[in-house]
């Protein structure tokens, strides 16, 4: 049985920090199997979540800048990281932050400079997981259906609620994936306004009423008339619900309780056409007991929230599984998901640069 000792680097469109696992694979020749050793949210301070927000507003040459310094930050976390648990990781995959992701114009982008972080660790570093998939005509996302494949095979529908809201199940033998609509991120929007990082169980939203208009106009959207492959992205949130909400004269907790039952019925919508099974949910949402109490009153499927570990580092482990495929040269990135012209073993490798004294 092979083993791979693997640190994953995960930042979502929520902006509540990096999430950082420490994950053993192994593999019999049959099926993959993990542990996560050692895990971790690095929460961002204001300068970061600055940064990040805006960057989308700053220029070519800013961004270069601003990719190498959160390269060699991810960088510095990580080896903080690995110094306080004693690991031995042989890899590092990180996934970056997305800046823009416009995949039907051939473009998406994620700071976060591999050799930055190899250098700074030095350990071996891929990120950079999604360009080749776009230059194929595919979204470049959702990457976690291959996780969804071989790690969580028992579950038929596995669901992420982070920043965006995304599934992933088997369809006569192919993997179909999606997302599905906005989800923390619109969510944490709204809690911001009322001087909290996030709605914490959905106190807030629950005290809301639901306005049946501003329901209606944010489910009326082509986006969840298309078919799969289908992607989401920033500009999603900034160029259409943005403006819906910040018109709107509704109180903080019904935006909160209209926004929340918005989810919750597009994520029905989703998955309600699929046969009775379990549905994995996982990501920050899994833990707003008011959305999840949502879901199940709409949704057939039996509703299964995983450990701590699981429900917090889903998407960090995956990515580390992703480090481990291209390393081995197999493939990572599934077309049937996407939209590519093929599936592809993707991700950018950088070696560690070596000192030449002078």
């Amino acid at each position: 049985m092979r083993d791979f000792k693997v640190i994953g680097l995960m930042s979502g469109s929520s902006l509540d920090g990096v999430d950082i696992a420490y994950v053993n694979f192994s593999h019999d020749n049959k099926r993959w199997f993990f542990q996560i050793v050692e895990a971790g949210n690095i929460p961002y301070s204001s300068y970061w979540k600055e940064q990040l927000s805006e960057a989308f507003n700053k220029s070519k040459e800013e961004l270069a800048d601003l990719d190498k310094e959160y390269g060699r930050y991810l960088g510095t976390i990580t080896k903080r990281f690995i110094e306080k648990y004693e690991l031995e990781p042989k890899l590092i995959a990180s996934h970056g932050h997305t800046i823009f992701h416009r995949p039907e114009e051939g473009f998406t982008l994620q700071i976060g400079n591999g050799q930055e972080i190899a250098n700074a660790t030095g350990i071996m570093t891929i990120n950079d997981f999604r360009s080749e998939d776009v230059s194929k005509g595919g979204q470049g996302a959702p990457l976690v259906p291959i996780g969804d494949r071989h790690l969580f095979a028992e579950f038929p529908i596995c669901l992420n609620i982070g920043g965006i809201a995304n599934v992933s199940y088997e369809m006569n033998g192919r993997r179909i994936a999606y997302d599905i609509c906005m989800a923390n991120q619109l969510l944490n929007y709204l809690a911001n306004k009322l001087g909290y990082d996030y709605d914490n169980n959905g106190q807030f939203a629950k005290q809301g009423k639901v306005d049946k208009e501003l329901f209606d106009i944010l489910n009326d959207n082509a986006y969840y008339k298309q078919d799969a492959p289908k992607s989401l992205g920033r500009e999603f949130f900034e160029n259409v619900q943005h403006k819906i909400i910040d018109e709107s004269s509704l109180s903080i907790n019904d935006l909160l309780a209209t926004a929340t039952e918005h989810i919750a019925h597009q994520i029905v919508k989703s998955t309600d056409n699929l046969e009775k099974s379990k549905m994995l949910v996982t990501g920050g949402g899994a833990k707003n007991n008011f959305l999840i109490e949502r879901i199940c009153s709409m949704s057939k499927h039996e509703i299964v929230i995983p450990d701590v570990m699981i429900t917090d580092f889903k998407e960090a482990l995956i990515f580390a599984f992703l480090g481990v495929l291209k390393m081995e040269g197999k493939i990572n990135v599934l077309s049937s998901v996407t939209g590519a012209s093929s599936d592809s073993s993707s991700g950018k490798t950088y070696q560690v640069e070596l000192k030449v004294e002078s």
